[in-house]
């Protein structure tokens, strides 16, 4: 027998359906994903570790970038136990090919090192500035810190509002020592030196580019401790957590510690939630390690004037 036949107009109907329906169940998928559950929204700490889990363009140890520990040390001691770079190669083409590492690239040069000296700020480097945050809200942890963050009620569940929030707690200029000298992402993610000592410059990416163009010496590692190691283990060069000691050109930072490999949005995720919701000092887990997330403001509260991780037992 044969088969009765449907009309085009049928065929061309359902298909609309089934697309709709793959698109909507598509968004819901993505919705959910970045959707805190009630166990994080009561947990600040879990919902601070999700970001870890939701960080996809993270670089991977020994594939997308290699990195030479060499010789430890104690934030005391001043000799330099590594002789060659921390930073063997980073994958050149993979960074340049993601937007927010790209439109991050282009923000590290618009800043004066030395407190003391005010900041001018281009129409041109306002535009990037935005550039780099309208690229952050597309990626997963950024939309996920701004669900959790508007549903504490700590931040508006407008985009473009979170936008605006976001671009006061990072670009705007604030006073160190003069009036514009600073803002929170050139504290945290470029570095500043004040009083011949650097501060902030937490960031890998600025590390590498600094090392490679000979402004940054590394002096070696400062024992991290990591969970199921004791405090005498080595540090794995697989860790994409570290601590410590570098000089950049003439000045020294003793000790720092910086996360290796993560993206520009799971850092800016997880500076600002801490920021807003007024942890100074919160315990949390990222990976394997256990660490204590410490953030400080000036302006009672109203900027961010650093953030940064230091590595638990």
């Amino acid at each position: 027998c044969s088969m009765p036949s449907i009309p085009f107009a049928i065929v061309c109907a359902c298909l609309a359906l089934l697309v709709s329906f793959s698109l909507r169940n598509s968004d819901l998928s993505t919705m959910a994903g970045v959707t805190p559950n009630a166990e994080e929204m009561a947990d600040f700490a879990k919902a601070c570790s999700r970001l870890w889990h939701l960080d996809e363009n993270r670089f991977v140890p020994g594939k997308d970038y290699a990195i030479a520990l060499q010789g430890g040390k104690r934030v005391s001691t001043r000799s330099d136990a590594a002789d060659e770079s921390l930073f063997k190669f980073v994958n050149k083409d993979k960074f340049f090919s993601m937007p927010t590492y790209k439109c991050f690239y282009s923000l590290l040069d618009n800043y004066e090192k030395e407190t003391g000296v005010a900041e001018t700020v281009t129409r041109q480097e306002r535009q990037e500035n935005w550039t780099f945050l309208n690229e952050l809200m597309k990626t997963k942890p950024m939309q996920y810190a701004h669900k959790y963050l508007s549903g504490k009620g700590l931040a508006s569940g407008d985009v473009d509002e979170f936008k605006r929030e976001l671009y006061k707690i990072w670009f705007e200029l604030y006073r160190r020592e003069t009036r514009g000298d600073s803002s929170g992402f050139e504290h945290v993610f470029v570095g500043e030196v004040r009083d011949g000592s650097v501060t902030g410059f937490h960031n890998w990416i600025q590390f590498f580019l600094e090392e490679r163009n000979g402004r940054v010496d590394y002096k070696g590692y400062i024992f991290p401790r990591r969970r199921g190691r004791s405090a005498d283990d080595l540090p794995d060069e697989d860790d994409q957590l570290i601590t410590l000691q570098f000089a950049w050109e003439k000045e020294v930072k003793s000790v720092t510690t910086m996360f290796l490999g993560v993206s520009p949005e799971f850092e800016i995720a997880l500076y600002t939630m801490c920021f807003l919701n007024g942890e100074k000092e919160c315990l949390m887990e990222m990976g394997e390690f256990d660490i204590l997330m410490k953030t400080y403001t000036l302006g009672r509260g109203r900027f961010l004037a650093a953030c940064y991780p230091e590595i638990q037992n």
